[in-house]
Formats: structure tokens, C-alpha cells, sequence
């Protein structure tokens, strides 16, 4: 037997919601790309497109939010461990960015590639 403790379907999404809530007081990023988001579900949801054009589209613009957060645990996580200059904790950084970045050209990918299917296929 371990000593995990008992798992608490209320308190894990508690603890859910206050990341999403530090993440959208602390990081002028993630505040950005909610903009964005909320932006980009209402012209979704007010386009003339097909309904599986609008799930698409709507499910992809939650990448770059999920790799913000990603983002955003990784450098409090190296700001926690190191407050002086470390190549190791640059890297851990910049690679967490690189996740954004690529979130991104993903799913602006799949705009892409969505707009193409509506306006010349």
C-alpha cells in the first residue's frame, strides 16, 4: 500500500480553476490569448460555415491556451528553483515558449487549411 492520497473529483477541479485563475492574473499572455480566443469563438460561432468547420476551428483555438499554461508552469517551476542566471534554466524556458510558438503555427495551420476546404474546394 502507498500513502497517496484519496482522489477528490470537487478539489482537483478546484485546484483546475485556481491555475486558470493565476495563470489570467499573472500572465499578460495568457490574458492576450484569451482575447484572441474569445475573439475567434464569436466570429466562429457567427460564421456562415459548416458545423464541422466551426467544431475544428473551435477546439484548435484552445491549443495555444493549453501551451501557455504549459508555458507558464514551466518558467514559475525555474523561478522557483533558480533565481541567478542558468543556461539549463534559459533553455527550460525558451523550450517552453517554443511550445507556444508551435501551438500556434498549428493551429493557424488549420485555419488554413479549414478556410482553404470552405473557399476553393
Amino acid at each position: 500500500m502507498t500513502n497517496k492520497p484519496k482522489y477528490h473529483l470537487i478539489d482537483n477541479a478546484k485546484y483546475a480553476l485556481a491555475g486558470l485563475r493565476a495563470a489570467f492574473r499573472d500572465e499578460v499572455s495568457f490574458k492576450i490569448e484569451i482575447g484572441l480566443f474569445v475573439i475567434a469563438q464569436i466570429a466562429i460561432f457567427a460564421s456562415p460555415i459548416a458545423l464541422i468547420y466551426k467544431v475544428i476551428l473551435g477546439i484548435s483555438a484552445f491549443l495555444p491556451l493549453f501551451a501557455e499554461l504549459i508555458n507558464s508552469a514551466i518558467e514559475r517551476v525555474v523561478d522557483l528553483v533558480t533565481v541567478e542566471f542558468h543556461p539549463l534554466a534559459k533553455a527550460a524556458k525558451d523550450i517552453g515558449s517554443s511550445v507556444v510558438f508551435v501551438s500556434i503555427i498549428i493551429t493557424v495551420a488549420i485555419w488554413l487549411s479549414v478556410f482553404y476546404f470552405i473557399f476553393f474546394e
